[in-house]
């Protein structure tokens, strides 16, 4: 087992000072159980903690270290900008230029709006959406996660077809009932939702793969039917790829499966780590946005030029080298290894990928939705990641998360993971 004394003594110092002892709550370890480790540095796929103890991580930053921790571009960048200041309340050069990037990478974006976080991307595009149909009502997919804004954190009730209720505290059930929610991968409860409340209907909102609860793939010809659905009752079709965007490559989710949404949310990598977050769709619409529309939108750190930097730095590390055939590749190797392991075990796990973002599921499966992903053993997951992080390799800390490949890691880091996790496996 790891030494870990200094990151247990600022747990406890943190639990006096922040609620949980954390700043976001799947920090807590407490799907898994256990105290949180405190990070000293990192550098490429590697993480060294306050004990000094040094972790291969498959987390990264949550998906932004697409190109690794500390990449040497990334951070000259970074410093670049800050030497000329690090916020400014006004315009800069690197907003434009990002903004131009994005666009060559995503053809169904005609004009985009830099915000602060991928919850900002999402709250603020279905705000959009609503002005500019006109409508109130959104479609979301259990098991999908758009940040914590009022109106996305709804659950479904008995029904596919029943409005959902709060799934927080603090949140209105005046504005839950706005929000409908479908199991995914459901082609039946769409065709009826949009049968019943077609015309109320103002936005249906998706990731570009469900990865909030660990991840599991759309069926063939599923986001098909949710882009003609929309187009014939003229609601807004947003594709969050705020996790898969500039991930699954240049133009994220949408080019894997030939989409071209209404309107996508981004953040993650183009930020390379710093906050930030983006929307950006049909010109149409983003024009209804303020000061050229009704629609409210704002913030006084958006586009700054620290995330800018970061992102124009992320964009063209990924386009001067072969980023996407490598995380491939490593995806690969991790997968056949991964799903051996389980093999040899005796252990049923449902291994999911697509390009380098993964989940295993401890479960025979198959998983296509939350009702599937919640089969998981997670009792047995828990002792899995605990002895994986002894081995020194870090898991995304709960069942329902993915788990993220960089550039960085070596095909004699995926072997390793695959031997550690055959030696935890035959334990379990």
């Amino acid at each position: 087992m790891l030494p870990r004394e200094k990151s247990d003594a600022l747990f406890a110092a943190a639990l006096n000072h922040i609620p949980g002892g954390v700043n976001s709550p799947v920090r807590a370890f407490r799907a898994v159980g256990g105290n949180p480790f405190f990070v000293a540095s990192a550098k490429g796929a590697w993480l060294t903690d306050v004990d000094g103890n040094r972790i291969l991580d498959y987390v990264g930053t949550w998906g932004p270290a697409i190109l690794g921790h500390a990449h040497p571009g990334i951070i000259a960048s970074v410093k670049s900008a800050a030497d000329r200041g690090t916020s400014f309340g006004i315009p800069n050069p690197g907003e434009v230029t990002l903004a131009q990037r994005v666009k060559e990478w995503v053809p169904s974006v005609g004009k985009i709006r830099f915000c602060n976080s991928g919850t900002e991307a999402c709250m603020s595009a279905i705000r959009l959406a609503r002005g500019f149909t006109g409508r109130d009502q959104i479609i979301k997919f259990d098991g999908c996660y758009h940040g914590h804004a009022d109106s996305l954190l709804v659950r479904a009730g008995s029904g596919a077809l029943t409005f959902g209720h709060p799934d927080s505290a603090g949140v209105p059930a005046d504005f839950a009932r706005h929000t409908l929610v479908l199991p995914f991968n459901d082609a039946d409860a769409v065709t009826a939702a949009f049968a019943t409340h077609g015309r109320e209907i103002a936005a249906l909102i998706v990731e570009g793969v469900p990865a909030n609860a660990g991840l599991y793939l759309p069926r063939p010809g599923f986001y098909e039917l949710l882009t003609r659905l929309c187009r014939e009752n003229g609601a807004v079709f947003i594709l969050d790829e705020v996790m898969t965007g500039f991930r699954l490559g240049k133009g994220g989710a949408q080019e894997r499966y030939g989409l071209t949404p209404d309107l996508s949310c981004f953040g993650k990598i183009i930020g390379a780590g710093l906050p930030v977050g983006a929307f950006g769709g049909r010109t149409d619409i983003m024009d209804q946005l303020a000061p050229l529309g009704p629609v409210y939108q704002a913030g006084t750190l958006s586009g700054n030029p620290l995330a800018m930097a970061a992102g124009l730095a992320a964009l063209d590390a990924l386009e001067s080298t072969d980023a996407y055939a490598t995380l491939e590749t490593l995806g690969l190797q991790l997968e056949a290894g991964m799903t051996e392991a389980a093999r040899s075990a005796g252990i049923p796990v449902t291994w999911q990928r697509i390009g380098s973002m993964f989940c295993g599921y401890f479960t025979p499966g198959p998983v296509w939705n939350l009702a599937d992903a919640l089969k998981s053993d997670r009792a047995r997951f828990a002792r899995f990641f605990h002895g994986m992080l002894d081995a020194g390799i870090y898991l995304a800390p709960s069942q329902f998360e993915a788990g993220f490949i960089s550039t960085a890691h070596s095909p004699a880091d995926i072997d390793a993971t695959i031997s550690a996790a055959s030696k935890v496996l035959r334990s379990l």
